[in-house]
């Protein structure tokens, strides 16, 4: 069995999608595993549609199993967030590449860049970069062009590019080859579609304003699509009642950043005016976005460096079926299929993982424009 694997949030599933895992199956794999965001994504905003209807889109078209990225390494850096997903990807034993799409399809410059980016000098430089107040994005991409070339920092300049370039990195740990797939007809970010395709940022923009997306995303329901605006005062109520000291044990907070949340929360009435107090140079709205949701769902520092405790199934079809058997013989994690039973077995930190994407899936029912039940991780059944 050839299997090949994906890391993705697909918030939401659309057309370049389905043509990336199409593309990978020509390529000769018998099965692909998805390692999917869950009920909140890298961006540090709710997923627009929950994790079942994602999971089910993917299933439908073209992924065999869908396993769930933990919500502290789904909310974390672009760093973070590759490790824990490669470490899935690696735990499920039978996954001998990942493939990703990119701008460029070029993966030997993608290559060169991860190199890149290890490099001592442009270490040296970035650190006294990131000193001067620049964010780590810019700061990363003005060293590796001030060493090697602007060819090479240019890969950095793509959101997208960046986390291949982790990929690569993660990979390289455990002998898992990487290969990509060019992107089909639009950039990532893009504000205009082509064809029956277009950016997932724009299709949210337009599931927002009420406009078609049936061409572009053609497999979910979007009439009631979640976002952070929608459950606004739910974030200022969080923020309001946490203690200095309750910010700085957060994820991704460190330079005192916790004093200027915690001013911000006090005199802001919106979270627009909440990043806008908090945001300098230095720090990205991303990354800002990402603190906003482990305040909310409680992911401290030390919750997101916790090992990767267990395999999370969300979905899968016969093949699916078929390489589950196998990644039970193999693996050397628990494989999660019953979030009721694996809470009676699972040791402490497994739980404390487990809790966090229950309560996400949970609390991403608030930002929904109509809020609905909680509980679906217990009765939501896994995607077949």
């Amino acid at each position: 069995m050839k299997t090949c694997g994906v890391i993705c949030e697909f918030n939401p599933f659309h057309n370049g999608h389905k043509y990336l895992l199409s593309e990978i199956r020509k390529q000769g794999f018998d099965t692909i595993i998805c390692v999917m965001s869950g009920s909140f994504t890298q961006r540090g905003d709710v997923a627009i549609i929950d994790k079942f209807a994602r999971t089910r889109c993917a299933i439908q078209n073209g992924a065999d199993l869908v396993i769930e990225l933990p919500t502290p390494f789904a909310v974390a850096s672009a760093q973070r967030f590759a490790k824990g997903a490669v470490e899935i990807l690696n735990a499920t034993g039978i996954v001998g590449s990942l493939y990703f799409g990119s701008e460029s399809g070029d993966i030997e410059l993608l290559r060169k860049a991860a190199c890149a980016t290890e490099n001592s000098d442009v270490k040296a430089i970035l650190q006294q970069k990131m000193g001067q107040g620049e964010y780590y994005p810019l700061a990363l991409e003005s060293a590796v062009k001030e060493v090697f070339s602007k060819e090479t920092s240019d890969i950095l300049a793509s959101p997208n590019n960046i986390l291949a370039v982790e990929y690569i990195k993660e990979l390289e740990k455990f002998g898992i080859n990487a290969g990509t797939i060019k992107r089909k007809a639009v950039e990532h970010d893009s504000s205009e579609a082509k064809g029956n395709f277009a950016s997932a940022s724009l299709i949210r923009e337009m599931i927002f304003s009420g406009r078609d997306v049936s061409k572009l995303a053609p497999c979910c329901d979007y009439s009631n699509p979640a976002k952070l605006e929608f459950g606004e005062r739910a974030i200022l109520l969080k923020l309001k009642t946490m203690s200095i000291e309750e910010i700085s044990e957060l994820a991704d907070v460190s330079e005192g950043l916790e004093n200027r949340i915690y001013s911000a929360s006090r005199s802001s009435n919106s979270l627009e005016e909440l990043l806008f107090q908090i945001k300098t140079k230095r720090y990205t709205l991303a990354r800002l976005r990402r603190i906003i949701a482990s305040a909310l769902l409680g992911i401290t520092k030390e919750l997101q460096n916790s090992p990767l405790p267990y395999l999370r199934i969300l979905g899968m079809n016969d093949i699916g079926k078929e390489a589950l058997s196998q990644i039970a013989k193999k693996s050397p994690l628990p494989v999660v299929t019953s979030v009721a039973s694996a809470l009676k077995i699972l040791d402490t930190n497994a739980q404390k993982m487990l809790l966090c994407d229950i309560n996400a899936t949970d609390i991403r029912t608030i930002f929904e424009n109509k809020i609905t039940h909680s509980g679906k991780d217990f009765t939501e059944a896994i995607v077949k």
